[in-house]
């Protein structure tokens, strides 16, 4: 995937995020995260999408979690296994903490990534993992909420297009409430830093 055609893009979306969402520090206060503050904004808030497991879920389903939420493709070449392995690394950080974390891959591309195909590519990266799924109206409405990109960019073939997304990570707190936006390549032990304030907070 080639992040630098719509990096004007996906930095102005990011920082319109940060603005509108973030909590003012007072000066000289600093922010506990790595990640960006964007408490307060109102993205979504929620989503009604299908597991690679066949059950409809929502962001209720996972209360008393904190919530990792990223939008991929299973066919994406570096960011999406990237992402999903930093994620891993991020549980494994935490311990048995990782068990109070849910990651959730969403797919761009519901027309290529099967529910067979999410279910053998997900959870390899962590068996807690979970692909979420809709219909094309679903993915649209889904990625509209959270204000994500993503457009195809055809290839050789018609089954050989790739998908430029928005790449980016959104972080729920345990009582469901946007507070985070983790940039591409966060390293795992600054997610796992971030996970543990908030679930400690």
């Amino acid at each position: 995937m080639v992040l630098t055609g719509r990096r004007r893009v996906l930095g102005l979306a990011l920082a319109a995020l940060a603005v509108a969402g973030c909590d003012k520090l007072m000066p000289g206060q600093q922010t506990p995260f790595n990640g960006v503050d964007i408490t307060g904004s109102e993205l979504g808030p929620d989503f009604r999408l299908t597991d690679h497991n066949g059950k409809e879920r929502t962001l209720a389903d996972f209360r008393g979690k904190a919530v990792v939420l990223f939008f991929g493709y299973t066919h994406c070449p570096d960011v999406c296994p990237t992402t999903l392995s930093d994620m891993a690394n991020a549980l494994k950080a935490l311990g048995p903490d990782g068990q109070r974390v849910q990651v959730l891959f969403v797919t761009v591309d519901p027309r290529r990534d099967t529910p067979e195909l999410l279910k053998n590519y997900v959870p390899a990266f962590n068996p807690t993992f979970l692909a979420l799924h809709g219909d094309a109206a679903a993915t649209a409405k889904v990625t509209r909420d959270f204000k994500i990109y993503a457009a195809e960019r055809p290839g050789k073939t018609p089954e050989s297009y790739t998908v430029d997304h928005s790449a980016q990570s959104l972080v729920f707190d345990a009582r469901g409430k946007l507070r985070l936006m983790l940039p591409y390549a966060t390293p795992g032990d600054k997610i796992a830093s971030d996970l543990k304030i908030l679930l400690n907070s």
